[in-house]
């Protein structure tokens, strides 16, 4: 090999004297030349990119990372670690402007302009003589959504959207869009209890199933019916914001905005969460039985108020929910929770749906069927004996089989920590016509006084348990009144009822 073939200056790459970069002289040098003019332009074109990038004003979404709505709204979302109350939930309520001046008086008997928020979403702007009525929600029109597919009804893709307007507003510090209809009546204080349960940083859909097999049926059984109120927590509604347009498009052919809503968040992959004390209330007539055997747990939404009878004797429905929404206010954990008592002298059975209503029967009645509501209704859509989603019992065409009935008369606080509640006996329901002596015993009880410490919210956050009562004044009767106090359950209490003797 020769010195110049050892020579590393006169390499392939690197030629012998300036003048060869321009001038090649043999296959070797065009190669180099190749090799250099290649490398070259490498260099320039990437120092003309990162230039590119760093002063240009125009997006190059093909480097960057997106920034859409999604990112934005996870960075904005609340980070709070303390315990939710009602400032920290949204209500997004679906309504129209020709049904608002009606159905207003319902959600007037909730709404308090001091502490919750959230709006009315009405299809159409109002006249500019529309005055709000005095304590109700403020409205929102919402955006046009003719532009959506639907077989059904028209305006299910407008309510259905209100939880992507919600979230738009932007407002801060929301942990929970809870959805609703103009005529669902929510009791907020409960609905903090059973939503501070779950992590409001993680995805949640939360509300009840229908009562009406039939309906649950047609429209699923993951379904939280939108008439009941169903609450999704602010990580859910991000994830919903940037697919929801789409998404309703596909399911365009379901027929309501909460089945809708149900097949996006199913498309997230997050499952409906059933609390109880959400209530449809798909059921036509009387809805007693409901209310006078509510699940232990706490009442959270009535809807579907004007489909059913008055749910008190001798009143409106708006005066009958005005009502019973006073002992709420009084001990909202409390409402409706159902307690039981006996007297075994008498042979006395006694149930007692605080602030609402009490049964007394002339017998022993086990507690599985003083749990069991009375069927005094038909379902919603065909007006038939059921199914329901839970078991009821028939009311005996023998009066001297009912129970005597007896509705809340009044209410009162007792301290901070009590109360005291009235009622009286019923000409409407249960027993007329019985001529029997121990259900004249009865009869002869024309009111009852309940006292009750209060529970509080922290009550739910334990196992669910049925409180107890106990008749006092070792079952006397004075002036045709008997007392009652509701409290916690003793240690094997039940040992001592007259079933264990």
């Amino acid at each position: 090999m020769s010195r110049a073939q050892m020579d590393p200056s006169h390499g392939p790459l690197k030629p012998s004297d300036s003048k060869s970069l321009f001038i090649p002289e043999g296959p070797r040098k065009v190669l180099a030349l190749c090799w250099r003019i290649t490398l070259l332009s490498c260099l320039a074109g990437s120092i003309s990119l990162v230039l590119y990038s760093a002063f240009t004003t125009r997006e190059t979404h093909w480097l960057r990372l997106p920034e859409g709505p999604r990112l934005r709204a996870r960075v904005r979302g609340p980070n709070g670690t303390g315990p939710t109350n009602i400032s920290h939930i949204l209500f997004g309520i679906g309504g129209s402007l020709r049904a608002w001046r009606d159905r207003s008086r319902y959600s007037s008997l909730w709404w308090d302009p001091n502490s919750t928020r959230g709006f009315v979403w009405l299809d159409k702007e109002p006249e500019e003589n529309f005055s709000r009525p005095g304590g109700s929600i403020p409205y929102r029109v919402s955006e046009d959504a003719t532009r959506f597919k639907s077989s059904s009804s028209k305006s299910a893709p407008r309510i259905a959207r209100i939880v992507l307007e919600s979230f738009r507003l932007e407002l801060p510090d929301v942990r929970w869009f809870v959805m609703g209809d103009d005529d669902t009546v929510f009791f907020p204080q409960n609905l903090v209890t059973v939503l501070a349960k779950y992590d409001h940083r993680q995805m949640w859909y939360i509300g009840g199933n229908s009562e009406s097999v039939e309906q649950d049926l047609m429209h699923g059984y993951g379904v939280a019916f939108g008439g009941g109120g169903f609450a999704i927590s602010y990580p859910l509604a991000a994830e919903l914001v940037d697919m929801l347009d789409g998404c309703l498009d596909r399911y365009s052919h379901f027929y309501g905005s909460d089945e809708r809503v149900c097949a996006c968040v199913q498309e997230v992959g997050v499952p409906l969460t059933i609390e109880r004390g959400f209530h449809q209330i798909d059921i036509r007539g009387d809805a007693y039985g409901i209310l006078a055997a509510h699940p232990v747990a706490p009442l959270v939404s009535l809807h579907h108020v004007d489909d059913v009878d008055p749910i008190l004797p001798h009143q409106t429905q708006i005066d009958a929910l005005k009502a019973l929404m006073e002992p709420y206010r009084i001990d909202p954990a409390r409402i409706l929770q159902q307690s039981f008592c006996y007297d075994p002298k008498r042979k006395w059975s006694v149930s007692i749906s605080w602030g609402y209503t009490i049964q007394i029967y002339p017998s022993l009645v086990t507690a599985d069927v003083l749990e069991m509501p009375f069927q005094m209704f038909k379902t919603w859509r065909s007006w038939a004996d059921g199914p329901f989603a839970f078991n009821t019992r028939s009311v005996s065409p023998d009066p001297c089989s009912q129970p005597v009935i007896y509705f809340v008369d009044r209410v009162w606080e007792v301290g901070r920590t009590g109360s005291l509640t009235t009622y009286e006996r019923s000409d409407l329901k249960g027993g007329r016509g019985c001529k029997r002596a121990d259900y004249a015993r009865v009869l002869a009880v024309q009111s009852i006084a309940v006292s009750s410490m209060k529970m509080g919210p922290d009550y739910w956050n334990k196992a669910p348990h049925r409180q107890c009562c106990e008749i006092m004044d070792r079952g006397s009767i004075k002036s045709r009144s008997m007392r009652i106090r509701v409290r916690k359950c003793r240690a094997h209490e039940m040992k001592a009822s007259p079933f264990h003797h």
